[in-house]
């Protein structure tokens, strides 16, 4: 009895730490219920989960409020087995690690979970995962599913969501709210339910049924989309840890073409925060210097689109919309100022001259539009707008170009900051961290001269991070420089590594690595992090353009032969062009199936069936396959919000985490086994609890991770009110630097784009797309070449 009483007092002091989070599964089945049984890394307490299966169209979700520890939990089940014996028991299903969400189409609800993962990173103690394998099941029993499930728009629309494909490019953590930076990290209070909201989870509209009937996020995880990569580099013989995170926005989220621009909520199409984070690389226990920047990309904040032939691969643009009053504008950088305070700067790397307008007409628009905002905002507040023609000399030297890139990149990081913290361990080094928060003045406003001057004792909900700590807070960011061309890939990735170049030197001076803030561009460490931006470019380039980014300028600093680097570039050309003109429609439906900007109803059109005039979102669908190949023409869409339909609701690095189970299946009893309960008879425990839980810690925001510093308060992010007046732009808010006159651009053009600026002839085409067919072997695209 003693013994019991002690694992019982064990399991509530969990429950009442603010690190309870679960992280292992398993999936079990009766004809009536699916069970979920999921513990803590350490195997101390343990939660069930049922979800009704009787019920065809409706997801019904019960919580037992009781923690288990293990061999109460194993008792339960054998007792659930026995209850069920008649109807066939408990059968175990899959292993997992977190839900990813529910989903109904037109027949049932179907339910996703991770089945493998793999440790990519870790955040101060916090592992980072990827998913390797994710399944997804139906929920009603078999016997009760309708004809609808078996329908052919059913079968569709799942292999939409298919088409989404999880494995690739997601991350998530149990402990670390990854889909926030880290400086947010310590000053948001933001909680479990309210990160799922954030506009960098995924997952948020497949988890919110149970997010709402729980009221917390034990059970799922939150997926971010985008880049994350983690090495250990070596400058002056001293190992430091970089982790560049590219996390991309959900809001107006697709592919080139299909998504441009803004939307009516000012959310932009290609909408990527970048964060470049720097941590010593030191023994457990010793103090931990860190530091973060972050910056962003997107698309240019304008109602534009193009439209395209399969015939032309260099549409026109055209600004589709006149917004007058540009409010959708003003409504974007009112939202990047409430995200990262002042100063927004803003590096626009679209040509300045062209000899056919295309780029030119956006230009002229945006640089109106900053006009506009900046007429009623007081000198400090105002958007810094910087142009620079990036292809302004075509026969400039890649590095020279780098060169200025990174006195751009200089003035920005004066201007915004960066962060810098260290972390020091105390003498309570073999306590479990738990989190606090600083003092506040009478009036609970942040007492900021306090923020640069005390040691602030937190503690940590994370299962690896252990010991008492102080952080000594140095510097924070306040503002974010956001980079733009057309469609934020190529020449953005070449700025944004120009910045992280710069910054990574402040990083490291800050941490005691170097003397002097510079990082010679030739040396190799620059040459290591280039590799990582090259690498970020390409996946953020083939998940929203097709193909891998064009990287020009790297090729020249790497000294790669000119005709291999030409060659290549024009391979990805012509792969960028293929997957626009016959991919991205499909892969866009997807999108929004997966996101929840489409959700199929009975009696209402299907996805393929919308065209332009019954919303913007999606591409014109034809009735069949057939029709859509047919078409020399497709429609791109605009950009003026999100789909409705009816009623809506609102590497080397790595390891793969081959931790087994010693829980093994469930056994079938034998013959004259125990007594059971029966289905009808309640099977889960309905003991009372005081505590409600959330993924993210229950009672601790994510801030919490570290400690409530509150440092929105000290940065002043509140949101900024445009308001309309005149008063002549003026660009003298930002730099004054001779060579960043807007004036005398050459209008020549970028060598890989030169060499396709051609509309192709039907013949051409014919013959590009048997080429294509041979050397790609996709067989996609054997119908749309024939």
């Amino acid at each position: 009895m003693g013994t019991d009483d002690k694992q019982r007092r064990l399991i509530n002091s969990h429950e009442n730490s603010r690190g309870f989070y679960l992280q292992k599964f398993r999936l079990y089945e009766t004809r009536s219920n699916f069970y979920m049984v999921g513990w803590d890394k350490t195997r101390t307490f343990w939660k069930v989960l049922k979800i009704d299966r009787l019920e065809p169209s409706e997801l019904i979700i019960h919580e037992d409020p009781t923690s288990y520890s293990e061999i109460e939990c194993l008792d339960l089940l054998k007792r659930i087995h026995e209850g069920n014996r008649s109807t066939g028991g408990l059968k175990f299903i899959s292993r997992c690690y977190g839900i990813i969400g529910f989903i109904k189409f037109l027949g049932p609800y179907y339910f996703l979970v991770i089945t493998e993962r793999r440790k990519i990173g870790k955040i101060c103690g916090h592992a980072v995962y990827a998913i390797t394998k994710s399944e997804m099941f139906p929920i009603p029993h078999s016997t009760l599913l309708s004809n609808m499930a078996y329908s052919k728009d059913e079968n569709r629309y799942q292999k939409l969501l298919h088409m989404v494909d999880l494995t690739k490019d997601f991350f998530f953590s149990y402990s670390y709210p990854i889909m926030i930076s880290f400086q947010k990290n310590l000053s948001s209070s933001e909680t479990g339910l309210t990160l799922y909201e954030t506009m960098f989870v995924w997952n948020e509209f497949l988890t919110r049924g149970i997010h709402n009937q729980l009221q917390n996020t034990l059970w799922t995880v939150a997926l971010v989309y985008g880049f994350f990569k983690q090495v250990t580099l070596t400058i002056s013989a001293q190992d430091f840890i970089l982790t560049l995170i590219a996390r991309r926005s959900r809001h107006y989220a697709g592919t080139r073409y299909l998504k441009r621009g803004v939307n009516e909520k000012g959310h932009v199409a290609n909408d990527v925060e970048t964060e470049q984070i720097v941590f010593e690389n030191v023994r457990e226990g010793s103090p931990v210097g860190v530091s973060a920047v972050v910056q962003n990309r997107g698309s240019i904040p304008l109602f534009w689109s193009q439209e395209t032939s399969r015939l032309n691969i260099k549409p026109d643009i055209i600004l589709s919309r006149k917004d007058l009053k540009f409010e959708a504008t003003k409504l974007h950088f009112e939202d990047l100022i409430q995200r990262y305070g002042n100063p927004v700067i803003i590096l626009n790397l679209i040509k300045t001259r062209e000899k056919r307008p295309r780029e030119t007409i956006l230009r002229a628009e945006f640089a109106n539009a900053i006009d506009f905002i900046n007429k009623d905002l007081p000198e400090d507040n105002r958007l810094r707008f910087l142009h620079w023609d990036l292809n302004k000399h075509p026969r400039i030297k890649a590095t020279k170009a780098l060169l200025r890139l990174g006195e751009v990149a200089i003035n920005a990081l004066e201007l915004t900051g960066l962060f810098h913290c260290q972390l020091i361990p105390t003498s309570r080094s073999g306590e479990l961290l738990k989190l606090s928060s600083i003092g506040c003045d009478s009036s609970g406003d942040h007492v900021e001269k306090d923020l640069y001057e005390m040691d602030v004792e937190v503690d940590n909900g994370s299962d690896d991070l252990r010991g008492a700590y102080h952080v000594k807070l140095s510097t924070v960011q306040k503002g974010v420089l956001r980079t733009n061309c057309i469609d934020c890939l190529d020449r953005t990735n070449v700025g944004q590594y120009a910045y992280g170049l710069v910054a990574l030197a402040h990083q490291l001076h800050a941490l005691g690595f170097i003397d002097v803030e510079n990082i010679d561009s030739h040396s190799p460490i620059a040459h290591d992090l280039m590799r990582i931006y090259e690498e970020m470019g390409d996946t953020l380039a083939l998940q929203y353009g097709g193909s891998a980014a064009h990287n020009k300028i790297f090729s020249e600093i790497r000294g790669q032969w000119k005709a291999t680097t030409t060659s290549q570039e024009f391979f990805r050309s012509l792969q960028r062009y293929y997957s626009n003109a016959y991919m991205d429609p499909e892969k866009q439906d997807a999108i929004n199936v997966f996101l929840g900007h489409f959700q199929p109803q009975e009696g209402k059109p299907s996805l393929w069936e919308l065209n332009p005039e019954q919303h913007y979102d999606v591409r014109m669908h034809g009735s069949s396959l057939t029709a859509e190949s047919s078409r020399s023409f497709i429609k791109r869409s605009l950009s003026e919000g999100n789909i409705s339909c009816g009623s809506s609701s609102h590497g080397k690095d790595t390891d793969i985490d081959q931790t087994e189970d010693t829980h093994q299946p469930l056994t079938v009893c034998g013959k004259g086994g125990c007594k059971g309960i029966s289905e009808s008879t309640p099977e889960i425990s309905t003991r009372d609890t005081d505590i409600s839980f959330t993924r993210y810690t229950p009672s601790m925001s994510g801030g919490q991770l570290f400690h409530d510093m509150q440092l929105e308060q000290c940065l002043g992010s509140g949101s900024v009110k445009f308001h309309e007046c005149a008063d002549l732009f003026d660009t003298s808010n930002f730099l004054d630097v001779d060579w960043l006159s807007s004036s005398g651009n050459s209008c020549e053009e970028e060598t890989y784009e030169s060499s396709l600026a051609y509309s192709l002839s039907q013949k051409q085409e014919v013959q590009f797309s048997c080429w294509y067919y041979c050397n790609t072997k996709d067989p996609n695209f054997r119908n749309h070449a024939t």
